[in-house]
């Protein structure tokens, strides 16, 4: 599989329409049938409901969709519920903001020296191909977005952003990673294992990701993120996703998960970012990975993304970032998990396979043959890895070297034990 790595021996539907759909159709019901009778109110605490601003916020979400669903040659019907979209590539939402109207997607920039490249064959990682379906040449597939999607996240504003700030110290994120920092790095790759973490409330995420890093970790931090990932909150269940992310201002008005703003631009027919990935590693059993690349073209400074060994999946142009306009400073790799729970008591949502780094192979979460992209556009090992767990009794992390896997590590852990109470 050009797309991946596989260890092991092997490796509802959505109508769309310009009417009202059923939810907005059993909204639009029930605000009709409250408008229709009296509204209760009076001088206590009590709740006045207002049918009005209900209908004023199902119209804004209405528009909303409207600009991001994009007009579509084919849509395809994928197993797991989601709908894809084969949007004309100029067309996609990348194309809406001010600097790229008008224009389509570059043509592939020179690789760095040193990555391993194989023409792609047609096997697919995604549910959505698994039927045989695939988008047309010329077209890009997009996951599309619902109503119901939309009225997960806290507001319209926020959806499709990370809801807090990444930092550990706020909001109740925390890591496992390896990282490197100090110097100029122009791109970075891996091998990361995919698995299906156990995530327990829909506010919560679970991710495995690199992170290509600038600028402090002030209002100013500029990332650029790929891995996977799974959100309830975001994609309405719990299958690990492919994902990409981007910011300039450390998340707070600027960027979004995968096409869900103007940023990210995708060149690639056949694959869907944000869609579901198949099949994931087992506890004792196959293991399947996927090897992502991002690096910076030294001829005109975009930030590309390439899925295995020869897939381009797209590029962040450089006028998104102020400090990645540059290089980065500081790359990590690793896993992310949200800790909601208000009653001192830490989560059990689980980073990578649930399972500490001691546990090794086949068992634990892996991050494989660390690599970066020095000024020279050359593809070296990771220099001096160093590695960090922010909260080691919920979930650590291991490194190494070998002959076979270069600098690798082991990490993760099921969040709430004995250790972690």
């Amino acid at each position: 599989m050009a797309s991946s790595s596989c260890c092991c021996s092997s490796c509802g539907c959505f109508k769309s329409s310009s009417s009202i759909t059923g939810l907005s159709f059993v909204l639009l019901v029930s605000l009709l049938l409250v408008s229709a009778s009296p509204v209760f109110s009076s001088s206590t605490n009590s709740t006045t409901f207002r049918p009005g601003e209900e209908l004023h916020k199902l119209r804004r979400i209405k528009a909303y969709l409207k600009r991001l669903n994009k007009p579509s040659l084919k849509t395809i019907q994928s197993p797991d519920g989601d709908v894809i979209d084969c949007v004309p590539s100029h067309l996609q939402p990348a194309f809406d903001h001010p600097k790229l109207k008008g224009q389509k997607p570059l043509d592939p920039p020179e690789r760095p020296k040193g990555a391993a490249f194989s023409n792609p064959t047609d096997e697919s990682f995604q549910q959505w191909r698994s039927s045989g379906e695939s988008c047309p040449e010329g077209t890009v597939p997009i996951r599309r977005t619902t109503e119901t999607d939309v009225l997960r996240a806290s507001s319209i504003k926020r959806f499709g952003r990370k809801p807090i700030r990444r930092d550990s110290s706020s909001g109740g994120h925390e890591h496992a990673v390896g990282y490197v920092m100090g110097d100029q790095y122009y791109g970075a790759k891996a091998s990361l294992n995919v698995w299906a973490p156990k995530v327990t409330t829909p506010s919560e995420f679970s991710l495995s990701q690199i992170w290509v890093i600038s600028g402090s970790f002030g209002n100013d931090l500029n990332t650029i993120e790929a891995g996977w990932q799974v959100s309830p909150e975001l994609y309405g269940d719990d299958s690990p996703r492919f994902f990409t992310y981007w910011t300039t201002d450390a998340y707070q008005a600027t960027g979004c998960y995968n096409l869900l703003c103007s940023g990210f631009v995708q060149t690639n027919s056949k694959i869907a970012i944000g869609a579901a990935i198949s099949p994931t590693s087992a506890y004792t059993g196959g293991q399947f990975d996927i090897s992502l690349l991002v690096w910076k073209d030294p001829n005109h400074g975009h930030w590309w993304l390439q899925f295995g060994s020869g897939l381009l999946v797209g590029y962040w142009p450089s006028f998104l970032f102020s400090h990645l306009a540059n290089h980065a400073s500081m790359v990590q790799f690793g896993g992310e998990i949200v800790n909601t729970r208000p009653d001192g008591f830490h989560t059990s949502t689980q980073m990578g396979s649930g399972h500490f780094a001691g546990q090794g192979f086949a068992k634990a979460s892996y991050f494989r043959n660390l690599q970066v992209v020095d000024w020279d556009n050359n593809l070296i090992p990771v220099p001096g890895l160093r590695v960090l767990a922010d909260h080691p009794n919920c979930y650590d992390i291991r490194g190494g070297a070998s002959g076979g896997w270069g600098n690798y590590f082991y990490y993760g852990g099921p969040g709430r034990n004995v250790r972690c109470p």
